[in-house]
């Protein structure tokens, strides 16, 4: 699964309101924030003391994107460049074409009937509940995996899609799924370069943009020729100038794309944490994506 600005261009001008307005050209600035109470923050790699519900003492220890504030953050920077918006929670009911030859492209990251992240979605979750409505469509989501046919789908299915997300166990569905497949892959990567934080999100984003294969656009090529110009921080680099040059690999693979050419979230996003020095990734946040201001305070 990969996405483009164009799926950002989509989304805005059709305007789809799940109980949150998205962000539109030129609107102010959407001022998100981590859920509070959930736990207490704490820097990336310590632990916190917490007290459960008979006033015993609970260890948790936190590292990076594992912190569940750190991991709302994350979702809500991707849910800034890819549905111009921070609730990335109101696209579990999102569907469609964007005409970038991997058919439908839905649900809160993205997943494609053209490249086999959807079917496998659908599948775990008919694992889970045999009778759901997109069940009867998985032999269509077979058959139209490696292309960007509609054959067997269609209207039937897009509206089969939106009464699905209402349920929880479809929305739980796609979270494991994105977890899976991107999230848990790429932290575990960037733990074992030696990355803190930010650089945990920096694969993150790019795992899900550009897919965790190992060819040269994909996230596990552009890990390659970041290696080739700078060692991680286990290799005894300078964890900047190892993100400086992840970032640089990222944008030469998006630019062999006419639909990944605009590097914003690269350019006015990542960029600006790095040139900040901020690689706990540590709010307030400020930056934009093609040319939308957000923050998270």
């Amino acid at each position: 699964m990969r996405h483009n600005p164009s799926r950002h261009l989509s989304r805005r001008t059709t305007a789809f309101v799940f109980g949150t307005a998205l962000l539109t050209a030129g609107s102010a600035a959407l001022v998100g924030t981590a859920h509070a109470g959930v736990l207490p923050r704490v820097p990336a790699g310590s632990s916190a003391q917490t007290v459960d519900g008979t006033g015993a003492a609970v260890k948790a220890a936190v590292s990076g994107l594992d912190d569940p504030h750190e991991k709302e953050i994350a979702m809500e920077l991707v849910s800034s460049a890819e549905n111009s918006s921070l609730d990335w929670k109101a696209q579990y009911t999102y569907i469609e074409d964007i005409r970038d030859g991997r058919g439908y492209t839905a649900g809160i990251i993205g997943f494609c009937s053209g490249t086999g992240d959807m079917l496998e979605l659908v599948q775990a979750y008919t694992n889970k509940k045999p009778d759901n409505v997109l069940a009867p469509f998985l032999p269509a989501l077979k058959r139209v995996n490696g292309t960007d046919s509609h054959s067997g789908l269609g209207d039937a299915f897009v509206k089969a899609w939106h009464t699905a997300a209402k349920d929880p166990v479809f929305q739980k569905a796609q979270d494991a799924e994105r977890d899976r497949v991107y999230f848990d892959p790429a932290v575990e990567q960037a733990k074992k370069d030696g990355l803190r934080t930010l650089g945990q999100f920096i694969y993150y984003d790019a795992t899900v943009m550009h897919g965790p294969g190992d060819d040269k656009n994909s996230f596990g090529g552009i890990r390659k020729t970041a290696l080739s110009k700078a060692k991680t921080p286990t290799q005894g680099g300078d964890e900047t100038a190892y993100l400086n040059a992840f970032l640089d690999a990222r944008k030469a693979a998006m630019k062999t794309e006419g639909a990944h050419s605009d590097t914003s979230r690269v350019d006015t996003e990542q960029r600006v944490f790095l040139r900040d020095d901020n690689l706990d990734l540590e709010p307030p946040l400020h930056w934009k994506v093609y040319g939308d201001p957000y923050s998270i305070n």
